[in-house]
């Protein structure tokens, strides 16, 4: 129970916050990127194009979940990590259908598949480190969190009002809760530290999104927000290597015992063929 408390209060915090704090509308400088080139008749061509990784993380990853036979002990587990690539596949054409024309209505699309993505992903870490039924059982509350985080915003604005906290908040949200999740639940999988990868490829992402005149203007060749569409990429990409290389920690465990005793075994044979004097 005393592992459940800062979970809780990181819950309560980010309710207070987004119904509290003073609403922030999204900024209209915030559609003008920094990369304005074309090429074969796209604009915005390469922060369009990156959004290709999206598309083959996250088709990458439905195929493994759907067939990976050592990913999983319970087939229930696979559904929050399949809404976690559906969201990820779902980004690259949102993202691609905003870039081509960026604004607030286009916006609604990018961001949609992906609360989808960080949602599902708190609920499939859940059912990894604290309970399946629990991690299930908080999947639709997630997604529905997540999506009316959006609907909100976007209804916010087309009425002259727009707020984009509650959508902030429950993306800063879900990075706290992932890390509280990794540090106080061990996973039930090997290559649970995997996640600390995610979240700073994540991290990454946001600073490239940040810096993104500054990056093209350093490199003339290509902006921070084209190398932030592959570092999120890169952090999907990590979770899915980790599916196709884990496997229960109880498995490791009867292994490790199994050999322990093989070894004794041996030993014990050795001592047998011994000459005896």
């Amino acid at each position: 129970m005393r592992r459940t408390w800062p979970l809780i209060a990181a819950t309560l915090i980010a309710l207070t916050a987004a119904f509290l704090v003073p609403a922030v509308p999204q900024p209209a400088a915030y559609h003008q990127f920094a990369d304005q080139r074309q090429m074969f008749g796209i604009g915005h061509f390469l922060d369009v194009i990156s959004n290709a990784g999206f598309l083959l993380v996250g088709l990458g990853g439905l195929w493994a979940v759907l067939n990976s036979r050592r990913a999983f002990q319970h087939r229930g587990e696979r559904w929050p990590y399949a809404l976690f690539f559906l969201g990820v596949a779902l980004t690259a054409a949102g993202s691609s259908y905003y870039h081509l024309a960026p604004n607030n209505e286009r916006l609604f699309w990018d961001r949609l598949p992906m609360t989808i993505a960080f949602t599902s992903l708190i609920a499939a870490q859940m059912c990894d480190r604290i309970s399946i039924r629990a991690g299930l059982a908080l999947l639709a509350p997630l997604l529905l969190a997540g999506i009316g985080s959006v609907g909100y915003w976007i209804a916010s604005e087309r009425a002259g009002a727009g707020n984009l906290v509650p959508y902030a908040v429950l993306q800063a949200y879900a990075v706290v809760v992932l890390l509280l999740l990794a540090r106080l639940y061990p996973s039930r999988y090997t290559r649970g530290n995997d996640i600390y990868w995610v979240l700073a490829a994540y991290l990454a992402a946001k600073l490239l999104e940040t810096l993104d005149r500054p990056v093209l203007a350093f490199t003339d060749l290509v902006s921070g927000h084209t190398l932030k569409h592959l570092a999120a990429a890169v952090a999907a990409l990590i979770i899915l290597r980790m599916l196709l290389l884990r496997r229960p920690r109880s498995f490791d465990a009867n292994e490790d015992e199994l050999n322990r005793r093989a070894g004794q075994l041996g030993k014990g044979s050795q001592r047998s063929l011994r000459p005896t004097h």
